[in-house]
C-alpha cells in the first residue's frame, strides 16, 4: 500500500482500457504536464461527485413531484424525471 498525503491511503487497482481511451488519457497529461494515473484519478472523482448530484437533483425533483399540487407543475416535474431516469 502506498501513501499520499493528498489523498490518503492508496489502493493499487489495475483497469484495462480501450486504446482510444488510453490515448486521450495520455493526451491530457501531456497537456498539463502530469501523469496519466493523476488524469484517471481526477477523471473519476469528477465522475462520481456527477453521478452524486445528479442523484440529489433527482430526490429533489421526486420530492417536488409528490409535493406538488398543480397539474401543470405535477406534468411537468414527472416528464423532468422520467428524462432524468430514462434519457432523452
Amino acid at each position: 500500500m502506498v501513501y499520499d498525503i493528498r489523498m490518503g491511503s492508496v489502493v493499487r487497482q489495475s483497469v484495462s482500457l480501450p486504446t482510444p481511451t488510453v490515448k486521450r488519457v495520455r493526451a491530457i497529461a501531456k497537456a498539463r504536464r502530469t501523469s496519466a494515473n493523476r488524469v484517471l484519478v481526477d477523471l473519476i472523482e469528477t465522475g462520481l461527485q456527477a453521478k452524486e448530484a445528479e442523484k440529489a437533483q433527482f430526490l429533489v425533483l421526486a420530492r417536488r413531484f409528490k409535493e406538488a399540487t398543480d397539474p401543470e407543475e405535477s406534468e411537468r416535474l414527472r416528464e423532468e424525471l422520467a428524462r432524468l431516469t430514462f434519457g432523452e
